[in-house]
């Protein structure tokens, strides 16, 4: 029997936790879906270098799409696409590095898309980042930091896409990845914030969208094995399995195939939609990335 990620990066190194899985345990996980799903179908991925993105990379390879990545380091998108052509034998990863800060860049990469790519199916808004602190002590520069990158820059994306999708008369899919903001998210309060916004404008568009036929929907991991987790304290880290009533994390490929589903002919009713991929941490339990303080610590 296959094994997911997750059971092969704990096979690997039961001594030595490492979060985040390697380009061979991606070539090889199990997935639910035929090989030819997104054949004849280009899939952007932003962010595309590393953990979700890679993930994501390698899974909608493997289902037969083109895949254009993008993401500020031009060797990580080189090691994942070469990464793909070495595991899988598949030349059909495309990289273009930049930074979806940027408005002017994020409509390069679009227009690379159609004009070099064949057009566009699917984006996917996975770039992002964040860093655990006490809201209090956030300085200005990195508040800015994060709401730049995660929502004005899921923004411009966003809309840059829906214009070629709509000069060209072709209809698109935009699955962008969120957070669980439901009941705050205490010390990543920037991320929260921003991410909420995303989840609302998201609903806006795809009634705004609808008539030309854009979906826009969201995917919302909780705990998951990524190399986003190498951000936070060992000992915090450890702690993400203990958030959710299933005490574990989720696998990469939990997330990736949430996106293929949404994006694919399957979610074709669906617009406007958030994809809780947490193990029922909405429900139950809480994450506290920088360390649990004392006052929440209840006895017993």
């Amino acid at each position: 029997m296959q094994k997911t990620p997750q059971a092969l990066a704990e096979t690997a190194a039961p001594s030595s936790p490492r979060w985040g899985y390697t380009m061979e345990e991606l070539a090889t996980a199990p997935m639910v879906f035929r090989e030819d799903l997104y054949r004849g179908k280009v899939v952007l991925v932003t962010g595309g270098g590393g953990g979700f993105g890679r993930a994501m990379t390698f899974m909608f390879a493997r289902l037969g799409a083109t895949v254009l990545i993008s993401g500020r380091k031009a060797d990580k998108l080189e090691q994942t696409a070469s990464g793909v052509r070495r595991l899988l034998g598949l030349d059909c990863v495309h990289t273009f590095p930049m930074t979806i800060r940027n408005p002017d860049e994020c409509t390069a990469l679009i227009d690379h898309a159609f004009d070099h790519c064949g057009g566009l199916d699917l984006l996917v808004n996975n770039a992002g980042g964040q860093f655990p602190q006490s809201a209090i002590d956030f300085s200005v520069k990195g508040w800015l930091a994060v709401i730049d990158t995660n929502l004005n820059g899921t923004w411009y994306m966003m809309q840059a896409a829906a214009r070629r999708w709509r000069a060209s008369g072709s209809a698109g899919s935009i699955v962008n990845i969120v957070a669980n903001v439901w009941r705050g998210m205490p010390q990543v309060a920037h991320t929260c914030a921003a991410r909420a916004g995303v989840i609302y404008l998201s609903k806006t568009l795809a009634t705004e969208w609808a008539p030309y036929g854009i979906r826009v929907n969201c995917v919302s991991p909780g705990s998951i094995n990524s190399e986003g987790l190498n951000v936070y304290e060992p000992a915090a880290a450890e702690e993400f399995r203990n958030s959710n009533p299933m005490r574990k994390l989720g696998d990469a490929y939990d997330v990736g195939q949430a996106v293929a589903y949404v994006g694919s002919p399957a979610g074709s009713f669906t617009t406007g939609d958030v994809l809780v991929v947490d193990g029922g941490n909405s429900q139950w339990g809480d994450v506290w990335p920088a360390g649990k303080p004392d006052y929440f610590r209840v006895p017993g």
